[in-house]
């Protein structure tokens, strides 16, 4: 015959086992202090700014030159109007963008026009304005001027001046 002392510590350790993995189980499924960090939820992005350029505005055939030197720009306008005999081709995009090259790329891809809450206006790929978009400097209708945001793409490129071709006859 067992005593009643004696069955007491088995009993005991029994019930502080099943209470220790009940208090286990809390803290894993997020109960008391449970160890998962609390999730933080991300700012969401900023909306989007409309740009002030709609994309047919640029669509069209240009002539394209480069200055580096703020005084050198009447110059490249009309440097630019001489390349009109072999026009680079702004197209539009599928999706409502402009079809151009990205700096150092061979193949033109869409591109959107994108603004900002400062009133730029700038083109690149879908999404935030990054390293890889233009800033448009100037737009009149018949002449474009934009630079690269990335340093070492607007140090070689330069400020890139579009003039419209005249129509085809």
């Amino acid at each position: 015959m067992i005593s009643t002392s004696n069955a007491r510590a088995p009993m005991n350790l029994v019930m502080a086992s099943v209470m220790a993995l009940g208090l286990g189980a809390c803290g894993s499924f997020g109960g008391f202090g449970g160890s998962q960090p609390a999730q933080v939820a991300e700012p969401a992005p900023p909306p989007e700014v409309p740009a002030t350029i709609r994309a047919d505005e640029i669509v069209g055939r240009w002539g394209l030159a480069s200055f580096q030197n703020p005084a050198d720009r009447a110059r490249t306008e009309k440097a630019a109007l001489s390349q009109c005999k072999n026009p680079y081709v702004i197209g539009a995009g599928a999706s409502g963008g402009v079809i151009m090259h990205l700096a150092d790329q061979a193949t033109p891809q869409e591109l959107r026009l994108k603004g900002s809450p400062g009133g730029k206006n700038y083109i690149g790929p879908a999404g935030p304005i990054g390293e890889q978009d233009r800033e448009i400097l100037s737009f009149d209708g018949r002449t474009l001027v934009t630079r690269f945001l990335d340093k070492d793409a607007a140090n070689r490129y330069g400020n890139m001046v579009y003039v419209r071709c005249s129509p085809r006859a």
